[in-house]
């Protein structure tokens, strides 16, 4: 077999994983902040309550086939669902042309699916849920054993080099960030070591900023704004490109 062929199937392989995990990620997304077990039984539609046939619930094909419409009810099926399913089948494959067919890949893969449930769960009920945290702890404690750099001590200062100026920052002013984001950037620091950390949180920064912007120039000032979900694109994009992006910046300075 050409290598050019098992790649095209290392990718196929790549998007199907993502699809599928991003349909779990749906359960999750919407169970846990109701309390509802994530492994209590087969999913069901949130009008009608009715149970979920498997063939029902392939990921996107379904919504398609279905129309986007519950088959038992007829009401709308919401436009998140195939959304989560196929930008985690992309991330995945984004994922894997950055790490290839490796350890590497499968840990990023992990963390890349807890930044997707916490991106979405923070846009619905402005929280960041304590399991989703301490479930992120686990790849990004393996990550040490996974990649070289950066190093034990690089890794850390990033627990507190962003977790502590923002806790600082919020005793100073009430609500300036959710306790969430603190306990996210300080297992964020681990996983990307300080320099990483910055980083994340410096895209954070611009793209919440951005949105920020646009809403006042809306007069939207009574939208309240969750700042998790830019920190998870800070962290995705700063654990695929930081090094090059860093690299990138100090050549300016000739560094």
């Amino acid at each position: 077999m050409e290598l050019q062929t098992v790649m095209v199937l290392f990718y196929l392989y790549a998007l199907i994983l993502g699809l599928v995990v991003g349909s779990f990620l749906n359960v999750i997304i919407y169970r846990l902040p109701l309390g509802i077990p994530i492994a209590k039984g087969r999913s069901f539609c949130p009008k009608c309550h009715v149970l979920i046939k498997w063939s029902q619930n392939i990921p996107i094909i379904s919504y398609l086939m279905l129309r986007g419409k519950c088959k038992n009810c007829g009401e709308p099926i919401a436009v998140r669902y195939p959304l989560v399913e196929g930008l985690t089948g992309l991330l995945s494959m984004v994922s894997f042309y950055v790490f290839g067919p490796s350890l590497q890949y499968l840990l990023v893969f992990v963390v890349m699916a807890l930044l997707v449930a916490i991106t979405f769960i923070d846009f619905d009920t402005m929280t960041i849920p304590n399991a989703l945290v301490v479930a992120l702890m686990v790849p990004a404690v393996f990550s040490f054993f996974v990649f070289p750099e950066p190093g034990f001590l690089a890794r850390l200062i990033g627990i507190f080099s962003i977790s502590v100026p923002m806790l600082i920052l919020t005793m100073i002013i009430p609500d300036a960030f959710g306790g969430g984001d603190i306990k996210l950037m300080a297992v964020a620091g681990f996983l990307l070591g300080w320099a990483g950390s910055l980083l994340a949180t410096f895209i954070a920064l611009i793209l919440g900023g951005t949105v920020a912007s646009y809403y006042i120039l809306k007069k939207r000032k009574d939208k309240h704004m969750p700042f998790g979900p830019y920190l998870c694109i800070g962290i995705y994009l700063s654990m695929h490109f930081g090094s090059a992006i860093i690299n990138w910046y100090l050549g300016f300075f000739g560094l």
